[in-house]
């Protein structure tokens, strides 16, 4: 007797590889996707958090995807995504309310400067990272605090000015890439640091783009001698945490990861540092401090 072998079916973390080298982003959303109601039903909101918000970044960056993927799944994603974002408890919320409500007690000077110190933490992980082809924007970190906080001061020079401009558009095309997707880099004595693991905290490329856009914008309103400024945004300040990474890597408490709480307590010093009379010096050389740590190590 002759029987029809079974196909041998992939778990969905051995699919990913296959479908990453094939390039079927459609795919690796609706893996990511499978992950993450997986790990919500089973009550693992950390998991659920990266996996789901990962499925949403790939079909919403593309048409073809979008469409591809479907309207079911694209639904509950976002329903689960939404059931998340009302888990009072969960890191991934609570960190970036107590952000917030902390910038609301503080100047719009002193909110660009709390964002800006947290920008010049990523200046050696960008250099890393821009070694990906398709990611050497992340490379001009190390400039881009430097210019903003010298126009913090001064304005600058309109070359100057649409550099930072091209770099802000660079940042926000970033995550429609197949190498936001797929790249990453090697990290010694730990797991590899993927790109991807940018996405948490509503994409740090993203709150980048966004911090250098509502600067270009504060520049032009001063230029102009505009009476009405731009809002500072505060969502920059957490963008050094990169919890996605610690997630995948198998942490079971956020809170309790040596990276993690090293950070935190950077945020928190920078508030009270910002809270006070700083001058300008002393911002630079924090922001020179800054720019040298690995915070990966």
């Amino acid at each position: 007797m002759f029987g029809l072998e079974k196909k041998e079916v992939k778990a969905p973390e051995k699919r990913l590889a296959d479908l990453q080298r094939k390039k079927d982003w459609a795919g690796v959303s609706r893996t990511y996707y499978e992950l993450g109601v997986t790990a919500m039903d089973a009550g693992d909101l950390y998991k659920a958090q990266l996996w789901l918000h990962r499925a949403d970044t790939i079909y919403s960056a593309d048409d073809n995807v979008y469409d591809e993927v479907g309207e079911k799944i694209m639904d509950d994603c976002s329903d689960r995504i939404g059931r998340l974002e009302d888990e009072d408890g969960l890191f991934y919320n609570a960190v970036p309310a107590e952000i917030e409500a902390r910038a609301a007690m503080l100047s719009d000077p002193q909110v660009r400067v709390w964002g800006l110190l947290s920008i010049a933490r990523l200046v050696r992980l960008g250099e890393r990272l821009a070694r990906l082809p398709g990611s050497e924007v992340l490379g001009r970190l190390d400039w881009a605090v430097d210019l903003m906080f010298h126009s913090l001061q001064t304005l600058p020079s309109q070359e100057a000015y649409q550099r930072l401009m091209d770099m802000c558009d660079a940042l926000y095309e970033l995550n429609g890439k197949s190498v936001y997707y797929s790249g990453e880099i090697e990290v010694p004595d730990r797991a590899p640091f993927q790109l991807f693991d940018l996405n948490g905290l509503f994409g740090v490329e993203q709150e980048l783009n966004g911090y250098i856009d509502s600067h270009l914008r504060l520049l032009a309103a001063l230029s102009q001698g505009a009476e009405e400024l731009p809002e500072a945004e505060s969502g920059i300040v957490g963008c050094a945490l990169l919890p996605d990474y610690y997630v995948r890597s198998g942490a079971d408490r956020l809170e309790d990861v040596p990276q993690i709480k090293a950070e935190l307590q950077r945020i928190w010093s920078d508030y009270e540092f910002v809270c006070g009379r700083f001058n300008w010096e002393e911002v630079r050389k924090r922001i020179a401090d800054y720019k040298r740590l690995d915070i990966l190590v």
